[in-house]
């Protein structure tokens, strides 16, 4: 099921208020020193994010969701998927997320091969959770069979996981800067 253009520039813009409004988020400080320092403001954020900020990060698992979005439910879904990787005595898979305008990439961080490539536009939702402060996790719609998934990844600070949420909100807005400056002429 695809979305028209209208409608996906309004889930653009509802995910990305819906982020950016979060309480738990903090706007300034975050300093990330992988690869590259999180810039301060969202202006000097610009140019490093069209390239993609990249986040090492272990993938938890994933887990089926009924809404695209909501604290209760990314919370909910949270909670199942750490509860099934508590019970699984494997080694979480490591992965390099990159978030950009475009969306979010996951690659493996050992073998570098793709794992997968999530279009901006499949984005309904992301947090850090409260309780598990160091889990980031996105809410997608799946390419293949169109349902809706929390994927979760642990990541080795609190800060770290709040980064990946601001930094997806602000990939959210860059893109629907860029789609509005394609389309103003229209």
């Amino acid at each position: 099921a695809r979305l028209s253009s209208g409608s996906a520039m309004e889930a653009l813009r509802a995910a990305g208020r819906a982020v950016l409004r979060s309480p738990r988020l903090a706007r300034h400080g975050l300093g990330l020193r992988r690869r590259r320092k999180l810039p301060e403001s969202w202006a000097d954020m610009q140019e490093p994010l069209l390239e993609g900020m990249c986040f090492t990060l272990k993938y938890l698992g994933m887990t089926l969701v009924e809404k695209p979005k909501g604290e209760d439910m990314a919370a909910a879904a949270i909670r199942r998927i750490v509860a099934t990787a508590r019970v699984g005595a494997r080694k979480f898979q490591k992965v390099i997320l990159t978030v950009s305008p475009r969306g979010i990439s996951l690659q493996d961080a050992d073998t570098k091969e793709m794992v997968e490539n999530i279009s901006i536009y499949r984005i309904s939702y992301c947090t850090t959770d409260k309780l598990q402060n160091k889990v980031f996790a996105y809410v997608a719609q799946s390419q293949e069979s169109g349902a809706l998934e929390c994927h979760a990844f642990l990541s080795p600070k609190k800060k770290i996981a709040q980064a990946v949420t601001l930094t997806v909100a602000q990939a959210f807005q860059m893109a629907l800067d860029l789609w509005e400056a394609t389309h103003a002429g229209r």
